[in-house]
């Protein structure tokens, strides 16, 4: 059974435009037929491109739903010693913000008033 441009790319992990190269180049030799595809022979494209693995997860893994090992009162601390930091760093940055638009109040009632002019003469 020969390959399509798309099963050789599936059998090798490779895409189709690395094997359309590889064609052209002459690394593979394939026949193309009336309708545009190209039909490679298995043997023929191995030869460049080894083949992929098919199964990529074992048969005999599972979801491991069970908890972490460990004290889970330790990881209850650790989790609330960091949501207690989050709610000060978001305190601080609420505080920064504050300023920030106090800053910003200021800069443009000062950019609004036009300048006072002074006179040459003092009198």
């Amino acid at each position: 059974m020969r390959y399509t441009l798309g099963q050789a790319a599936k059998a090798t992990g490779k895409g189709k435009t690395t094997i359309q190269r590889a064609i052209k180049k002459g690394s593979i030799s394939a026949e193309k037929t009336e309708s545009g595809e190209y039909r490679i022979e298995p043997s023929e494209l191995h030869r460049t491109f080894p083949p992929q693995k098919t199964e990529t997860v074992s048969r005999n893994s599972f979801w491991n739903d069970t908890r972490p090992p460990g004290n889970t009162a330790e990881l209850a601390a650790r989790i609330k010693g960091l949501e207690d930091l989050l709610a000060r760093e978001r305190e601080a940055l609420e505080e920064l913000r504050t300023d920030r638009d106090a800053w910003k109040q200021q800069a443009t009632a000062l950019l609004s008033k036009p300048p006072r002019t002074r006179r040459w003469w003092p009198w």
